[in-house]
């Protein structure tokens, strides 16, 4: 198995890193941890995102591998997106991170605020 260099200005894994650095590709991975949603489920799950950019942002992470999007036939038709194996491998990562904002945030607005 190939591994990158996220150092190497001319690698592939800065494009990995640009998808798990982006806040709606993290919503999106911790929202699905529970299961399959619908894109409305999705969508107030995670609160201020339009359509347009939650759309754009499934069709990325579906198109690198980290969900998956299921089309059911019926009237009207259902549309579920779920974590694949490889997101699921991501959620463990982020999730910390998401617990580090969320325990920091205080102290970084903190520090904006002295900052500026």
């Amino acid at each position: 198995m190939d591994t990158g260099d996220a150092f190497d200005p001319n690698c592939p894994t800065r494009l990995v890193l640009d998808r798990i650095g982006d806040k709606w590709s993290v919503l999106v991975l911790l929202s699905l941890d529970g299961g399959p949603l619908r894109f409305t489920q999705l969508r107030t799950r995670i609160g201020g995102v339009t359509p347009k950019v939650l759309t754009q942002t499934l069709r990325a992470m579906e198109h690198d591998g980290l969900v998956t999007r299921e089309v059911f036939a019926e009237v009207p038709p259902r549309v579920e997106y779920a974590l694949t194996e490889l997101g699921r491998s991501l959620h463990g990562p982020v999730s910390v991170v998401a617990r580090w904002a969320e325990e920091n945030v205080s102290e970084i607005l903190r520090c904006r605020e002295k900052a500026s």
